[in-house]
This record gives structure tokens, sequence and C-alpha cells, in this order.
């Protein structure tokens, strides 16, 4: 319970941020003509939302097991991942198609009005605030393991980049003169490329967790180290591992003497279930079986 309230409280963190940025940046966008700022509220807009996936998803995923979920229900911090990923692509798209109508407009020869100063001080105040947010998110999500709040943290960075571009594109516009007004929806559609790059990211994650991915090459060889490590335990094999939320699955078969006794193979193999526990959390679902060699 007190992982969970540690996620609820970065992520209310974050949603306090994203409501005043994203008032900010409409009004800013509306009053300074700006596309690129119009579509980085929008963007904040998705945050919000997706603060509130997590915020519903942690409470259900941090209950205990029960009858219809032997093995707990860890798997809806991985669908709120890929629902974050989901909501992230379909707002960089609406992003890119918003800057490509403008810029076929200003290509055929139809003036763009130039976005105000303060769009972009909007964008300027959106990256220092986001990317604090981000940098305070990753560590807690990191603390707590938690895939979801590392998702919501890339979320908050995305933001922070999308700001970036929006602010150069809004000072081109502004400061280069009447015909670089196109800058500003350049810049929403580079913006839109950045966030699909990290949408990508998280829905292969996600996909691959709710899919039965197994874990990392490096880990698997991990486990297998260290299950050989136990006295009397030889050739560890017919590893299968995965992912339940914010911990881990794995199954192995392990070698012992034929000639010792059941209680003694029952000791070893809870020796190894013990090891790993120790390296990769107290609540990592193990299943160990002997065969003698």
């Amino acid at each position: 319970m007190e992982r969970n309230r540690e996620i609820y409280k970065v992520t209310l963190v974050g949603g306090a941020i994203n409501v005043i940025l994203l008032l900010f940046k409409f009004i800013a966008g509306i009053l300074g003509h700006s596309a690129a700022m119009v579509a980085d509220a929008v963007h904040s807009l998705s945050d919000f939302v997706t603060d509130v996936i997590v915020l519903v998803f942690i409470r259900i995923s941090g209950k205990p097991q029960d009858k219809s979920h032997d093995y707990g229900h860890g798997k809806y911090e991985t669908l709120a991942m890929t629902l974050i990923g989901a909501a992230l692509l379909f707002v960089a798209i609406g992003i890119i198609y918003s800057g490509a109508v403008k810029i076929s407009i200003w290509a055929n020869g139809e003036q763009l009005k130039a976005p105000g100063m303060l769009a972009l001080w909007a964008a300027l105040v959106s990256i220092v605030l986001k990317e604090g947010v981000y940098h305070y998110s990753m560590v807690k999500a990191r603390q707590l393991n938690s895939q979801a709040v590392e998702a919501n943290a890339w979320h908050h960075r995305s933001d922070a980049l999308s700001s970036i571009g929006t602010a150069v594109g809004i000072g081109g516009a502004i400061f280069l003169g009447q015909r670089w007004t196109v800058l500003d929806p350049v810049a929403s559609i580079i913006v839109g490329a950045f966030i699909i790059k990290v949408a990508v990211s998280l829905l292969r994650n996600g996909i691959g967790d709710l899919m039965e991915q197994s874990l990392p090459d490096a880990v698997e060889e991990e486990i297998l180290r260290l299950a050989a490590t136990v006295p009397g335990v030889a050739e560890p094999h017919e590893l299968r591992t995965r992912r339940i939320g914010n911990h881990y699955a794995i199954e192995l078969h392990i070698l012992m003497d034929g000639d010792i006794t059941l209680r003694e193979a029952h000791d070893k193999a809870s020796e190894v279930e013990d090891l790993l526990r120790e390296r990769y959390g107290e609540e990592t679902h193990i299943a160990v079986h002997v065969e003698p060699k």
C-alpha cells in the first residue's frame, strides 16, 4: 500500500502541473495565434488524461491475488503503460496532420499569422516545468519499480521535447519575419515525430509484456547463474520468464543427485527460490522443478 501511495503522489504532482500548463498553453496558443502552441496544449491534455489512467489502473493493480487472479493484478499496470503509449500515438498523428494542413495552406500562397510573444513564453515555461517533473517521476519510477510511472515520466519528457520544438518554431516565426511563419507548423510536425518515437517504444514494451514476452537475455542469464551457485544444484535449464506488473515470474528446472531424500531436494529447491527472491524481490513468482541426474 505504501508503494501505491507514492505512485499516487507522483502522479498527482504531474497532474496538477499538467492542468496548469494545458490551460496556459491553450490561452497562449489561441491569443498568440500559434498552431504549434495549440498542438502543445493538446499534448498537455493527453498528459492529464494519462495521469488519470495511471491513478485508476494502479489502484486496481495494487489489489492482492484472489480466486480469479492467482498471479495478482499486476498486468493492469502494464495495460496502463500500453494505453499511455496508444494515447501518445493518437496525439502525435493529430499534431502532424494539423501541421501538414497549415504548411499546405502556406505553400498555396496564403499568409500564416505570426505567433505572439505570449506563445513563446508559454513554451519556455513548459520546458522548465515538464523537464523537472520528468526527472522527479523517473527517480520515483526506479525507486518504486513501476512501469506505469516510468511511462508517465517519458510522457512528461516528450512534452518538454515538444515544447523545445515549439519554442524554436515560434521564436523563428516571430523574429525572422512574415515569410518564416511556416516555422510554427513545421515545429509542430517535428514535435509529433518525437512523440511517435516515444509512443512506439511504450507500445512495444507494453504489448510485449501483455503477450508474455520473456525477460531480457541479461536477466535470464543472471537467473541461471544464480541458481547454479547453490551447492548440490546442477545445470539449471528449461527457464521460462515473464513480467507481471512490477515483478517477475520465473520457472526453471534443476538437476540434483537422485539418491538424496525428498526433504533434502525440497530444501535445495527452496534455497534457489530464496536466492532469486532476494535478488528480484519478495513478490517474485518462482516455480522450481527438480530432476534427478
